[in-house]
């Protein structure tokens, strides 16, 4: 399957208490055909920072590696971390640079630096807005219903990694571009980490124990 032709869907950030908590889930479709079951839509981008695309794949995957060699390049030369507004308005500065030929992407930017979590969404033209959380792609409008009914402010981060996988669940049972499993990585100042698909798993079950509507993902 071309690359150029995958299109990757519903993705979120949010603060929490501890950090951020970045999701995903893990299907790629080529117009009404899910051409891709396990495609991976999160990335560790910096020591504290992490970016999950929707859109084109492939410009997605450009623009992870693109600001990752940035990043590591300005802490190099620099000595100490990117902040991660920095770091959102460098990626803005890249998405406005191809305005003849525009990256096809809704994305967000989520980290943690001496300011604490912060997450953005960014879209194709090069707009960025931060805020306690954020969502883009098909089934985003599903996750945001979810997230303005249950987000509380110094949310904890295992309350958060939850949310974000009820927020993904509600979504993929009503946007046929969204599925096929979780994705979920953690910011916090030690670093990215993602979750182990068991643990994610286990939590999908608990979840289903108090909210029998749901459906299968």
């Amino acid at each position: 399957m071309n690359e150029e032709t995958k299109k990757g869907t519903t993705i979120l950030g949010l603060v929490s208490n501890e950090g951020v908590v970045m999701a995903s889930e893990k299907r790629a479709t080529k117009g009404h055909m899910i051409s891709h079951k396990d495609t991976k839509k999160l990335f560790q981008v910096g020591d504290n920072i992490g970016l999950a695309i929707s859109g084109l794949v492939a410009d997605g995957q450009a623009l992870a590696r693109y600001l990752s060699s940035e990043i590591e390049l300005y802490q190099l030369k620099r000595d100490k971390k990117m902040t991660v507004k920095a770091a959102s308005t460098l990626l803005s500065n890249m998405l406005i640079g191809r305005r003849m030929l525009p990256y096809f992407v809704g994305l967000v930017l989520g980290g943690v630096d001496d300011d604490g979590g912060h997450v953005y969404s960014l879209d194709l033209a090069g707009g960025a807005i931060a805020d306690d959380y954020v969502a883009e792609g098909s089934g985003s409008q599903f996750v945001y219903g979810v997230l303005e009914d249950h987000y509380e402010e110094d949310i904890s981060m295992d309350e958060a990694i939850d949310l974000s996988i009820l927020s993904l669940l509600i979504s993929s049972s009503r946007d046929s571009a969204s599925g096929d499993g979780i994705l979920i990585g953690e910011v916090t100042k030690e670093g990215f980490e993602t979750i182990e698909d068991e643990e994610i798993d286990e939590r999908i079950s608990k979840i289903r124990e108090e909210k029998s509507h749901l459906p299968d993902l």
